[in-house]
């Protein structure tokens, strides 16, 4: 009852500021409706319920990220990074870290993304209607297993970038240079939605823990600054994604084609 209590005022502050973000958003929606499109709302009603579930869950997910995501993916950073955990009982954390000794962070980074990914709720519905436009062409699943490799790949390279601290901006235009080869190359209805998954990817359940996770994982390593090294893994979630669809559809197109041929050679 105690902890229902405290977290009432933190609710209605919440709550407050969701409602001051979202209504300039209302403002320019009826606007529209109102002064250039001059009609009335169909459902007035409806919306307007929709809106106050808008703003409750907003501040019930804002409140859940300070809670738990944000805590849980730093207290994940600190442990898997302890020196106690990378060397045994007693160690003290050297100056110069070598990066083989966090393979359990690289593990569990890519675990983690892989896994917030698969249940991202925007990646389902785009994968759904990815499906739906395509006539069946496009796999729900294969297009949900595809992205979440390509976030678990990123997330886990981050996570070593940090470790070693190495600049970013190598990591990212090399990712784009193969971005821009894999483009000429890979079937041409998949280069957009391939183009959408990174962005598809940095949404309500992957982005709060990756980003604790990296701030967590640049706090505890030595010489590392939260500031400089703890973001980016969200550029590396956004970047692989496009890079493991357009090479899922290259694959599922050289099947194809192999197996034609193969049908082919056996005819009479």
């Amino acid at each position: 009852m105690n902890l229902f209590a405290s977290l009432i005022p933190t609710f209605i502050d919440t709550l407050f500021s969701t409602v001051r973000d979202v209504f300039p958003i209302v403002c320019i929606i009826f606007g529209f409706q109102f002064a250039v499109l001059r009609k009335p709302v169909v459902n007035l009603k409806k919306i307007i319920f929709g809106f106050v579930y808008v703003i409750l869950g907003l501040s019930l997910f804002l409140m859940g990220l300070e809670m738990a995501l944000f805590p849980l993916g730093e207290a994940m950073a600190i442990q898997l990074t302890a020196p106690e955990f990378l060397y045994g009982e007693g160690a003290i954390m050297p100056n110069i870290v070598d990066w083989q000794h966090y393979y359990w962070v690289y593990i569990f980074a890519a675990a983690i993304g892989f896994s917030t990914t698969v249940a991202e709720p925007s990646l389902i519905a785009v994968a759904i209607k990815a499906s739906q436009v395509s006539g069946g062409a496009i796999s729900v699943n294969g297009l949900r297993f595809s992205v979440a490799l390509g976030v678990s790949m990123g997330i886990a390279l981050g996570c070593y970038r940090i470790v070693a601290g190495d600049p970013i901006h190598y990591y990212i235009i090399a990712g784009y240079v193969l971005v821009v080869i894999q483009t000429f190359y890979a079937p041409k209805f998949i280069v957009p939605l391939a183009y959408d998954s990174g962005g598809v990817t940095t949404s309500t359940v992957t982005v709060p823990l990756v980003t604790a996770l990296g701030l967590g994982l640049a706090s505890t390593v030595p010489g590392r600054s939260p500031l400089i090294d703890g973001f980016g893994l969200i550029a590396f979630a956004s970047l692989f994604p496009m890079i493991t669809v357009m090479g899922y559809a290259q694959l599922t197109e050289w099947s194809a084609k192999r197996g034609s041929a193969q049908n082919e050679t056996r005819k009479p």
